[in-house]
């Protein structure tokens, strides 16, 4: 087991894995704690931006935007908070990255290991010209 130090609080603990890195159980209880009051507030209050969450709630706007980009939260379409896109800057709503971005990485990534995509006029050339064969006993 490895002894690490808590950032939240200092305190020596047993650092055993998880999401929440250099945070002892205590801490992390405590944030979790924190993330369903901001999580109630914004149902409550769909309307409210980022400061306006952070002062409520008592969160750093830094750690808003830690919980959007790991898709634990996510804003409605009407809402006036948006993150940006790490690759265009395009405004999302939750994540890293916007559809478009995300497409985009998928495509690399399969040329990259080889897959092509698949093309339409191909599958449709193969199907026409398919036939039908038997084995001769």
């Amino acid at each position: 087991m490895e002894v690490r130090n808590c950032r939240g609080c200092g305190r020596l603990y047993n650092y055993v894995g998880g999401s929440y890195r250099n945070l002892c159980p205590d801490c992390v209880k405590k944030l979790e704690e924190k993330f369903q009051e901001v999580k109630h507030y914004i149902e409550d209050n769909r309307v409210a931006n980022v400061r306006e969450i952070a002062d409520a709630c008592d969160v750093s706007p830094k750690q808003i935007e830690q919980w959007v980009r790991e898709e634990r939260l996510v804003f409605s379409d009407d809402s006036p908070i948006a993150v940006y896109c790490q690759s265009c800057g395009a405004p999302i709503k939750s994540g890293k990255f916007c559809e478009n971005c995300k497409e985009t990485m998928s495509d690399q990534l399969d040329q990259l290991y080889g897959k092509k995509p698949i093309d339409e006029t191909v599958k449709k050339k193969k199907s026409a010209t398919a036939k039908m064969r038997f084995l001769d006993n």
